[in-house]
């Protein structure tokens, strides 16, 4: 039986953060309250340099998961062999908990448009997908997490809304969702749709992380910026997401204006008091 028919069962990690190389030095010196970190793949694949020698150093400390931006699962490109090679070779060195990567487009013809840009929601696209992700789990002899990602524009052809899309997918594939509720917020902003059909669109038991992030609003759109502490009606749809896929591994982007460790720390602080009173709530319901 191949990879991406496997069903795993990943562990509860509890809650991390991205690993970014401003707080390097002050997790070493500090042992902070986390309970596992994500990189960002793509700045750990060139051997040796200082990255990678702060990472084998808290990675002997604490769990770690990757997070890749340059998969491009759902460019009609050829799959980028060489890339995942260098994938490959940083999970056999570091051995992450897991690795993800995003359900989305990174360019075509071999240009790199550096943005994770939507797909149309169409049988062809999930037929296109579901291959590709096999492979992928295939070649690396793990199952990967597929995030959704936040949209500006829709396509007049799409046949199905997005988390039908994404649930088909998962279910053909046989890979597991990193739900990023930001985006799912992003995303219903931007679009109209209601946030609360997304999550009960997505099947229970698939869900393995969860990001969440601040964003920029700009009135009529809001763009996913990472630069920016969790909104209010974010947090609450993180609440009705535990409510309804019960405990998982919760982590917080940040990507600019990266604040000291400890400002971090207390958002991650009110992550944890959400969902104990949701999951609390949960098994009283």
């Amino acid at each position: 039986m191949t990879h991406s028919k496997q069903k795993q069962q990943f562990p509860y990690l509890g809650f991390g953060l991205g690993l970014r190389p401003d707080h390097y030095e002050t997790i070493l010196e500090q042992s902070p309250k986390v309970d596992w970190f994500e990189i960002i793949t793509e700045n750990y694949l060139v051997p040796g340099g200082k990255p990678l020698y702060f990472l084998n150093q808290i990675r002997e400390n604490y769990p770690v998961v990757m997070h890749g931006v340059s998969l491009s699962i759902g460019s009609t490109d050829p799959i980028d062999w060489d890339y995942l090679k260098a994938v490959k070779a940083l999970a056999e060195r570091i051995e992450p908990v897991w690795l993800s990567d995003h359900l989305c487009w990174t360019g075509v013809n071999g240009i790199n448009l550096h943005d994770l840009l939507p797909l149309p929601y169409t049988q062809e696209a999930i037929e296109h997908l579901v291959s590709r992700i096999s492979q992928v789990q295939d070649y690396l002899k793990r199952p990967i997490l597929i995030e959704n990602v936040s949209s500006y524009l829709t396509y007049q052809h799409s046949e199905m809304t997005e988390w039908e899309f994404l649930a088909e997918i998962t279910k053909r594939a046989g890979n597991h969702i990193l739900l990023d509720v930001n985006n799912i917020y992003v995303s219903a902003y931007n679009h109209g749709f209601d946030p609360e059909a997304y999550l009960k669109g997505i099947p229970e038991g698939r869900v393995q992380q969860i990001h969440l992030a601040g964003h920029a609003n700009h009135g009529d759109y809001i763009i996913d910026t990472h630069d920016a502490p969790v909104i209010q009606p974010v947090w609450e749809l993180y609440a009705k997401t535990l409510e309804r896929f019960g405990a998982v591994s919760t982590m917080i982007e940040r990507d600019a204006n990266i604040p000291p460790l400890p400002e971090l720390l207390e958002e991650l602080d009110q992550a944890r008091q959400i969902s104990q009173k949701s999951l609390e709530e949960k098994s009283f319901a």
